[in-house]
């Protein structure tokens, strides 16, 4: 029996939505050959990372052993596949990244953003067309998504074939890109699949998914009843829904105006690899003001309510000359993302409180979703035939419940979580091996681990504001004059209707009155008690324990 195993290890992407990463490996165990398959990242919230720009896996168990990796695939140019190879790149041993044309075209832009070399991404062509590796042959299968170019893999190995599904839906009239082709599919699994890689994001949703071309009409009904200008935001990745809302502008007799740098830099990488040959015709910003409100569309940037997106400019007011008043209409063609509901009901109510008209998709009229719902992915399972299904790209519950779909049809099917490295060689999968995960934060302009305490001490200060106690201490270590506090986040005033400085100063010069010389010569010990001073006091007036630093200046 060989010693040679095929694994599978999610370091992100399973048991969360977002920050793919997934690493298939061949081998003995413990010197596999390994591929990485995505890159991506997750993005922060003011209540649990505050301040920080990106979520990106820790790659760390990967990094260590970076002369085992021949490659990195890219499924498709998503924030959460794709957005952290350039950030994370360095630490990858400079292998290729791989990708099909429009995500290469995307890739090589956050790599020269990066200082990578772009000619590290190559650009590969679909089935039948492989890419060797090590014991791998890896090909990029065509599947629909919301976004141009999504490939599933195929990855074959002296243990058998994998299919790695990407985020995927089954359209099979998509508008932009191409169709989903079960005779492809099923080509491709005729001859044995060991196992089903899947995604699993709307497991829930119980009716078939819905095509892209459905929309078309209830949008132009919709611009074309509408009697001021018309703004509409949907994901800038969406190449095919910015073409739906464009060409129902067009047919409601509009002028299109495309807002937002993401929107412009997806438009045009899609003219540029060939995605798009027939977008309409666009009005640039500037030359929107000589156009009447009443004959123009603007399809912009930020369905997430992202603070510094387009919708949230607008909503604030004038944004590159335009501005949304009274009886104009904006339309959300998106799903709001869990997480992100503050920022969109914001964006809502700054527009209505403008007299603008908010339509949102709670009708399911002007939105379909790129991710396969429960009757697709059943027919997935039916067309691949897998021996084995892995449920990936889902919180736990939706793994859960994807497993318990593929056990009900005989499939042998667990549960993944990231760091839950998957014995694939067998009938059934095992689990080989736990792998510590977790997250590494882009913050400015480093890298910081979750674990580092950076992030968990910017909460204290936001929920507990900031004392700053600076004490002087003469050659004698004698206390010389008052301490004396700045303060930050905290009320001015307590309970005893003092100033809370005041009141605090008063106490830990009390303190350092009363101090023994002991504690007096001891920094630690000194800082130490000051600390507690000014934190009893702080919670006496006004129920507060504030985070205190404490500056003490010795004079020699």
């Amino acid at each position: 029996m060989s010693s040679e195993r095929l694994i599978y290890l999610p370091l992100g992407g399973a048991g969360e939505i977002g920050m793919n990463a997934y690493v298939y490996g061949y081998g003995a165990p413990g010197k596999e050959r390994l591929i990485l398959v995505d890159l991506g990242v997750a993005f922060p919230d003011m209540d649990t990372t505050p301040g920080v720009d990106l979520i990106m896996p820790d790659i760390t168990w990967l990094a260590e052993r970076a002369d085992q990796l021949e490659g990195v695939f890219i499924t498709h140019a998503h924030e959460d596949h794709i957005g952290a190879v350039a950030h994370l790149y360095s630490r990858l041993n400079n292998v290729p990244v791989y990708a099909r044309a429009f995500t290469a075209n995307i890739a090589r832009r956050k790599m020269e953003e990066q200082g990578h070399d772009p000619e590290k991404v190559v650009t590969i062509s679909p089935w039948p067309d492989v890419v060797k590796l090590g014991p791998f042959s890896i090909s990029a299968v065509p599947i629909s998504h919301s976004i141009p170019e999504s490939g599933g893999l195929v990855i074959d190995s002296p243990a058998g074939r994998v299919v790695h599904t990407g985020d995927f839906k089954l359209d099979e009239k998509p508008i932009v890109g191409e169709a989903f082709d079960p005779d492809l599919w099923a080509e491709i699994s005729k001859d044995g699949v060991q196992a089903l890689i899947c995604d699993s994001t709307n497991v829930f949703t119980q009716h078939a998914g819905r095509s892209e071309s459905d929309l078309g009409d209830n949008i132009t009904q919709l611009v074309a009843g509408a009697s001021g200008m018309v703004a509409a935001t949907t994901f800038a990745s969406n190449v095919a829904r910015v073409k739906t809302l464009a060409e129902a502008g067009v047919r409601a007799g509009r002028s299109i105006v495309l807002l937002g740098r993401a929107m412009n830099r997806m438009i045009e990488a899609s003219i540029q690899t060939g995605v798009l040959t027939d977008f309409p015709a666009v009005v640039q910003p500037e030359e929107a003001g000589d156009i009447p409100r009443e004959n123009l569309m603007l399809i912009i940037t930020g369905s997430q309510g992202e603070r510094r997106a387009a919708s949230a400019q607008l909503a604030r007011g004038k944004y590159r000359g335009l501005e949304l008043k009274e009886g104009d209409l904006f339309l959300f063609s998106s799903k709001t993302i869990p997480g992100n509901e503050k920022g969109v009901i914001w964006v809502m109510n700054q527009f209505s409180e403008r007299g603008v008209d908010v339509v949102d998709d709670s009708s399911g009229l002007y939105h379909v979703s790129g991710h396969a719902n429960r009757p697709d992915l059943e027919r997935m399972h039916d067309i691949v035939k897998p021996k084995i299904l892995i449920p990936m790209h889902g919180e736990h519950r939706h793994l859960r419940q994807h497993a318990r779909l593929g056990e009900e049809k005989g499939i042998a099917s667990t549960i993944a979580v990231n760091g839950m490295m998957v014995d694939l060689t067998g009938d059934a999968p095992k689990v080989a091996e736990y792998i510590d995960t977790g997250r590494t934060y882009l913050d400015g302009s480093v890298k910081i681990g979750a674990m580092d305490g950076i992030v968990r001490d910017r909460i204290r200060m936001a929920l507990n504001g900031l004392v700053v106690v600076t004490a002087i201490l003469d050659e004698d270590d004698e206390p010389l004059g008052e301490p004396w506090v700045d303060l930050k986040g905290l009320a001015e005033t307590g309970q005893s209707n003092a100033a809370l400085a005041e009141v605090m100063e008063e106490d830990l010069n009390q303190f350092l009155m009363r101090a023994g010389k002991k504690t007096l010569k001891d920094d630690d010990k000194l800082e130490q008690e000051l600390k507690r001073v000014a934190r009893q006091t702080a919670q006496s007036e006004i129920g507060k324990k504030p985070e205190v630093t404490v500056v003490v200046s010795r004079m020699r």
